[in-house]
């Protein structure tokens, strides 16, 4: 009679977990899931930029549409019938952030997390995750979504992150979500998680150097934005970690000058070798657009050492072979990006949840058995 009971029990860890990445920009959330286990079949976005660098690192399919036009349909066939279903996404962060101080509630933007929340509606995948900034939280939008789930019978977990606690070689605090109707589910803390912290150094001390507005013969996303006459003397007088409040006042910007201008000491500046990056933001390709300056090289870090402080591989490929690299797109695309090592962490954290679910259910059916 053991035997028998024991032969019905479905073994979850043996289902796969299939995705569906929306707002998948150029695939860190997906290159993360994937390396963590999670068969990611479908990217959605928006953006035509994104389509190669997505198809040509991930093993999946890539859809450009809106997610306000996404029909359910249009999910459904990429997920497995006997499969485990996650959705998976980050709505475009830039209403919530806080460099963004003139966001209000009619900016369009402000609801998509709603064409999110309607997908899951319609889908009622196993398991649901979200990456956004931090001040997300404080929205209504936000208490909406976790409402919803919470009605359609999830367990919802959510926490601000430390990314660096996970290997990201920077100063990124994001909002993680992580949702499911097979039982309490949970982020991995980063002990259990073991990545180590990584310094600047270890993160891009050992890429070739180039000079402004010079790109690596071997690597065309190796490349940095040339200098101005000024702003050439002006990383040539900046210290790792130092401020232009160090520079000569005839190299120091008519807007810092002003008593309105000292409160922000961190643009034009250097980083520090043995520290975090400061937050790669969509603009980091610029010296004067944030602490943006490499440590040693006159120069601002070029977008291959964006991407890898974003936890992207270095042999990430974001344009095709023999097209002209634009800084302001792939830029884009960096910095908006979820640094690869958080998608990472979050598929573990699912498939270890999978696993405890197994656990849970196995002993529970045995027990019903056994009386």
């Amino acid at each position: 009679m053991k035997k028998e009971a024991q032969a019905k029990i479905p073994v979850i860890s043996k289902r796969k977990i299939y995705a569906v990445d929306l707002f998948c920009g150029a695939g860190g959330l997906t290159h993360g899931l994937m390396k963590a286990g999670v068969d990611v079949r479908l990217g959605v976005d928006i953006d035509p930029v994104c389509e190669y660098p997505y198809i040509a690192n991930n093993n999946a399919k890539f859809l450009l549409k809106s997610v306000e036009e996404l029909d359910v349909n249009e999910l459904k066939r990429h997920y497995r019938k006997n499969g485990i279903k996650l959705l998976a996404g980050c709505a475009p962060c830039q209403t919530f952030s806080t460099y963004n101080q003139k966001a209000t509630e009619s900016d369009k933007r402000w609801w998509l997390l709603q064409q999110f929340s309607r997908l899951v509606d319609e889908l009622l995948p196993d398991l649901v995750t979200m990456e956004n900034v931090p001040r997300l939280i404080e929205q209504n939008v936000f208490n909406e979504f976790v409402a919803s789930l919470k009605e359609n019978k999830y367990s919802v977990a959510y926490q601000v992150v430390n990314c660096a606690d996970y290997g990201v070689p920077q100063h990124r605090n994001r909002l993680v979500l992580l949702a499911s109707r097979l039982g309490t589910v949970s982020l991995l803390t980063p002990m259990q998680f073991g990545r180590r912290s990584r310094t600047v150094r270890k993160a891009i001390g050992k890429i070739p150097p180039i000079k402004a507005g010079m790109s690596h013969p071997r690597d065309p996303l190796h490349q940095c934005s040339a200098l101005s006459e000024i702003n050439m003397h002006r990383i040539m007088a900046s210290t790792p970690g130092g401020t232009w409040r160090d520079w000569p006042r005839d190299l120091v910007a008519d807007c810092h000058k002003k008593t309105s201008g000292k409160t922000y000491p961190s643009v034009y500046g250097r980083m520090t070798w043995d520290a975090l990056a400061p937050t790669m933001t969509t603009q980091f390709f610029g010296f004067g657009n944030g602490r943006f300056g490499h440590p040693e090289q006159d120069r601002a870090i070029s977008l291959r050492e964006g991407a890898i402080l974003q936890s992207f591989p270095p042999n990430y490929k974001f344009t095709r072979p023999g097209e002209q690299v634009c800084q302001k797109s792939i830029g884009r695309l960096i910095g908006n990006a979820v640094p690869v090592a958080i998608g990472e962490v979050i598929g573990a954290s699912l498939l270890s949840h999978i696993s405890e679910a197994t656990k849970s259910t196995y002993r529970a059916r045995r027990g019903k058995s056994t009386q």
